[in-house]
């Protein structure tokens, strides 16, 4: 008896294989759940939340740190809740200094640790702690916790939150939502994408685009783009 036309070069499925199909499937539908749960927002948030980005590597006693911690007592003295990774560092130094610039307890200070091998117990100074098992549900966190973003300097996980948020920022999946990039680093990466995505034809992104994030030299300018974004989140 002669075989059916094609079914020669049919593909064979194992049951593994299928059960493996099965499971994408659902992970698909949980996913297509979740994204029609996180629309559901609140028509204004209630708290003033900003969101620091920065190197798990740095100590206390390093510069960078003294900085960073500064930055968020500043923050946490105008009114503004913090919101980090939760982890050492520079994520350690914002919720320090959150601590310190609110001691009658009337801001947060959130934190939002991954579960890896090499990361050390959430930092001793977060009050609210949301852990997560992967960097998808995290970074979506944090967009949903935030109001202002700022990015001090880091590595690749650092560069991996900036460029998400600048995209959202880009598509307008986000809006209204001030992204803060201090230090010479990100000035250098800034200028490094204006001068590759610009100079190309067609051009890589418009130029629009790259003029979203604010590049500042310290922190004092940081506060100030906050303090405005405060200023009008907070209304007449």
């Amino acid at each position: 008896m002669s075989e059916g036309r094609g079914s020669r070069n049919k593909p064979t499925v194992t049951a593994g294989e299928e059960v493996v199909e099965v499971l994408e499937d659902a992970l698909y539908d949980l996913w297509s759940v979740a994204n029609e749960l996180a629309r559901i927002r609140p028509p204004k948030p209630k708290y003033y939340r900003v969101t620091i980005f920065g190197s798990s590597r740095l100590r206390p006693g390093d510069g960078v740190y003294e900085e960073v911690r500064d930055l968020a007592r500043e923050l946490s003295k105008m009114g503004c809740d913090i919101v980090t990774g939760g982890g050492p560092g520079l994520m350690q130094a914002a919720n320090e200094g959150a601590k310190l610039g609110d001691p009658s307890n009337r801001t947060r200070s959130f934190g939002l640790p991954i579960e890896l091998q090499h990361e050390e117990e959430p930092n001793p100074f977060v009050e609210k702690i949301y852990h997560h098992r992967t960097f998808f549900s995290r970074l979506h966190h944090f967009v949903r916790l935030s109001s202002a973003f700022i990015v001090v300097p880091g590595g690749i996980g650092t560069t991996l939150e900036t460029a998400l948020i600048w995209q959202l920022l880009q598509v307008r999946h986000v809006n209204d939502v001030p992204l803060i990039l201090i230090g010479d680093m990100w000035m250098d990466f800034s200028r490094w994408a204006k001068q590759h995505m610009l100079s190309s034809d067609p051009q890589l992104a418009s130029p629009a685009d790259l003029e979203i994030p604010h590049c500042v030299g310290d922190i004092s300018e940081a506060c100030a783009i906050i303090a405005a974004s405060l200023a009008e989140f907070n209304g007449p």
